[in-house]
């Protein structure tokens, strides 16, 4: 945790104290356990961090996820809200819904939601149910994927030993009981159609007698504790720098340090949301590639070598900058890497660019069959372009011809937009020296060999081809 040092000590010499809201005592320590890489394997899937948020109803538990969130926002991260998984109410029920005890641990389907959260934590996508509040029933469901982070909220979480035997981390929100039951009365009313009298006769009738008797005695549980809910932005900000110490130990970054990911913002999350979405049509999967790529490429040629220069402005100052790498060519893997084209030369005017065309025979037997390079290629820095990084196969082969041509392993920087940990342990280990610059890390492979979650064939989607036109080695394989 040395990556987080000022993090560490504070929490470290609050231990037993409260400070903002902070105990450490009970935190799950695990050690990191990188598999290496082999040919058989087909997903370098890592359990997710999953962190539970407890308190009272109306305490400020969404608001503190939502934050958390909000901050961690370059990962991963799926909410799962205990209400989700309350109990079908029958018919005698549904008439009499005023006398159902919805804070009893007894309300939810808690051997459901222990089933979801195995599979999420074992890297399987979920349905999850959606509680309707007017019904009283599950209404639908929503697909989740597996993610760094999975954080699970409710008010009675930590009430199950099962359940929180699943937590690396474990908060309680602490919020006086006049605040929550203000903040009930505003609720329930807007969103679940409640009368106010019905509201204060469920609070004095199950809701307060619940906290006292289920939700109250789960504090002890709690690894940190909140006071003032989402109003405490000190223990947030701690809280966050801890998970973020504890995804360090996975992040493939730490482990090869010419693996560069590009700083993910809202901006970026949202152009993958849209180029992954199956329903996008053509032209905005393209509009949005190509910003991606851009942003990619623009990163890529950050780590070519520069020069220092000096200039004199329009003010007659002297600016000292520095000067572009001269020596620079692309080289795409076709088909996919074409794709990649347009942002290089937008970047780059009049760059060279040669092509690398793999063809595929079975699910290792890569074979080259055309190439066309540059003629003094070994005195130049390469970018090579490839939109996706699956198993590595195809990405070794090509940099393996790159350096016979005589290009220097150091002179390659490899770009694309999404890498599969096997990938990226393959091309890592095989050439430590060149460097791979990428927009996000996937999941995994799943049995056929195809990045999870993944965007697809990205060479038929971007040139709006069918899969079988074309025999062709794409990005994914």
């Amino acid at each position: 945790m040395g990556g987080a040092k000022s993090a560490v000590d504070l929490m470290e010499s609050s231990s037993e104290v409260h400070f903002s809201g902070f105990h450490t005592d009970g935190f799950e320590q695990r050690e990191s356990s990188i598999e290496q890489p082999t040919t058989s394997e087909t997903d370098m899937y890592n359990q997710p961090f999953v962190i539970g948020v407890a308190g009272g109803a109306a305490s400020g538990k969404k608001t503190v996820c939502d934050m958390i969130v909000q901050q961690l926002h370059d990962q991963r991260v799926v909410l799962v809200n205990q209400d989700s998984f309350y109990n079908n109410l029958s018919e005698e029920e549904r008439s009499r819904v005023q006398d159902y005890n919805f804070d009893h641990p007894d309300a939810f389907d808690t051997e459901e939601l222990l089933c979801v959260m195995d599979k999420l934590k074992h890297g399987e996508a979920v349905d999850i149910p959606k509680y309707d509040f007017k019904s009283y029933k599950t209404d639908t469901l929503r697909r989740v994927n597996p993610s760094d982070v999975i954080i699970l909220e409710g008010i009675l979480v930590f009430h199950d030993p099962r359940v929180r035997e699943l937590m690396n981390m474990k908060i309680f929100v602490d919020t006086d009981a006049d605040v929550r039951l203000a903040r009930r009365i505003r609720r329930d009313t807007s969103e679940k159609d409640r009368d106010i009298g019905v509201i204060l006769d469920q609070y004095s009738k199950f809701v307060k007698p619940a906290f006292d008797d289920f939700i109250l005695p789960t504090k002890k549980y709690a690894d940190i504790i909140i006071p003032r809910g989402g109003d405490n932005h000190v223990a947030i900000d701690l809280i966050v720098q801890h998970i973020r110490t504890k995804l360090g130990q996975h992040d493939l970054c730490k482990i090869y340090p010419n693996l560069y990911v590009i700083h993910s913002t809202f901006q970026i999350r949202g152009m993958h949301t849209l180029i992954r979405d199956a329903q996008i049509t053509k032209h905005d999967f393209v509009f949005y590639s190509d910003r991606l790529i851009r942003l990619v490429v623009e990163h890529g040629l950050g780590h070519l070598p520069f020069t220092e220069k000096q200039v004199i402005t329009p003010t007659g100052s002297v600016y000292t900058g520095v000067d572009f790498c001269k020596r620079l060519c692309g080289v795409s893997v076709i088909r996919s890497g074409e794709s990649m084209e347009n942002a290089l030369r937008a970047c780059c005017k009049g760059i060279k660019i040669g092509k690398i065309l793999i063809h595929r025979e079975g699910d290792n037997g890569e074979q080259l069959i055309y190439e066309k390079l540059p003629n003094d290629i070994s005195e130049r820095h390469v970018l090579l372009l490839d939109p996706i990084l699956g198993t590595g196969n195809s990405a070794v082969h090509a940099i393996s011809l790159l350096i016979r041509k005589g290009v220097p392993e150091s002179n390659i920087i490899f770009l694309n937009l999404i890498s599969a940990p096997k990938g990226v342990h393959v091309v890592c280990k095989s050439f430590p020296r060149i460097k791979i610059v990428t927009s996000e890390i996937e999941i995994g492979l799943n049995e056929d060999f195809r990045v999870i979650p993944g965007m697809g064939e990205f060479g038929d989607r971007y040139f709006g081809t069918d899969d079988d036109d074309e025999q062709v080695v794409v990005a994914s394989k």
